[in-house]
């Protein structure tokens, strides 16, 4: 009994020194902690495991940790909640890694600590960090006053990175987004609708001026209306990382906002959208394109008079013919998802698909074909 008392008391004199110093603390001290803790509660990954959780944790440029995981746990549905989130439209920044060699260091990143390498996971490439560390995403412009942001991530959830915006003080919470089991800007912040501690999350930020939207997959997160994320020409984001808990960072999208859609139509008769979303190779329309979609259907409900041609388009990566079957078929099935889903007049809508035959950009660039694919409105 003395000896349970003891312990008690120790820890409430080592929570009270916590808090006093709370203050000075650098993130990687907090992170430190938070990591010393979950190794407390959590068990950890040994030696002693079955033979086939060690071809988990095979080197980067071979097999990846938790690369046998189920395909029923990556293609899990995933909950929509006040998501409003609508991607930029001019790509500023964009890197699947899968011009990288395995191995080796991002080429497009500027890694400045940590351990850090371009690996194979769950069929795709990521920068891989098995130590804590920075990396920073050079841009070739200063962030404009309205961006987002896309990442997908994968870390221990107890665990949190940041990801900062502004050169001058990357230690202010309003200048810095956090991402993990709490997710969010300066005191705005809450849990994800999922744990994905080791999954593949979807990191999303929206920001207007002094207005910044986080989303963690398909949840809104945090909903800050006044907060100043800073505008640099690069992103830093320090991660937290060991051998039995390595960091992912992998399909990243930086772009600048749009216009409204009809303002688009209006001022040149067509806009580009990149908020449509499909699944690879196929026509099938993603959750997350929901809010473009909607902001389409109320675009036609508040301008009887309009019409439109859905045109579909696509990079050059496949063969001509595929492109140009799957550029119609998600034409159409964006036709379909208006008439048939948010009731608009068939009428008014019509649809066809021009393959990799108009490109809006180079395809020698992953940024030039990611303005590539997308989905065009044109005033009948």
């Amino acid at each position: 009994m003395g000896r349970t008392v003891g312990r008690v008391l120790l820890a409430a004199l080592l929570v009270l020194a916590a808090a006093q110093a709370g203050q000075a603390q650098s993130w990687r001290d907090r992170l430190k902690k938070a990591k010393e803790k979950i190794e407390k509660h959590v068990p950890t990954v040994t030696s002693e495991k079955p033979a086939k959780e060690e071809e988990k944790e095979a080197p980067a440029a071979e097999a990846s940790p938790d690369a046998s995981a189920s395909a029923e746990e990556a293609e899990a549905p995933t909950p929509f909640v006040n998501y409003d989130f609508v991607p930029g439209d001019r790509v500023i920044f964009a890197t699947d890694f899968s011009e990288d060699n395995l191995g080796d260091a991002p080429r497009r990143l500027e890694p400045l600590a940590g351990n850090v390498e371009v690996a194979e996971y769950l069929g795709r490439r990521w920068m891989r960090a098995t130590s804590f560390g920075t990396v920073a995403i050079p841009l070739p412009e200063k962030l404009p006053e309205r961006f987002t942001f896309e990442a997908e991530i994968i870390q221990t959830w107890g665990w949190s990175s940041e990801l900062h915006f502004g050169a001058k003080d990357r230690t202010d919470a309003f200048q810095t987004v956090e991402f993990g089991g709490s997710s969010g800007v300066g005191n705005f912040k809450s849990r994800p609708a999922v744990d994905h501690s080791k999954k593949p999350a979807r990191l999303r930020i929206m920001v207007d001026g002094k207005y910044a939207k986080v989303y963690v997959d398909g949840k809104r997160v945090a909903n800050a209306p006044n907060v100043t994320l800073g505008r640099a020409n690069k992103i830093w984001i320090d991660f937290p990382a060991d051998d039995n808990n390595p960091f992912y960072l992998g399909d990243i999208r930086i772009a600048e906002g749009g216009r409204k859609l009809y303002d688009a139509i209006a001022a040149k008769g067509r806009v580009a959208t990149h908020g449509i979303l499909f699944d690879t190779g196929s026509d099938r329309i993603r959750p997350e394109s929901q809010p473009t979609l909607k902001e389409i259907a109320g675009m036609l409900q508040e301008h009887p008079e309009l019409k439109l041609m859905i045109e579909g388009h696509t990079d050059n990566v496949g063969s001509a013919a595929a492109n140009q079957k799957l550029s119609e078929q998600r034409a159409a099935a964006v036709k379909a998802y208006l008439v048939e889903t948010l009731g608009v007049d068939a009428e008014r809508l019509a649809s066809k698909g021009y393959g990799d035959t108009k490109p809006a950009a180079s395809n020698d660039t992953p940024e030039g074909r990611q303005m590539n694919r997308r989905v065009e409105l044109v005033k009948m």
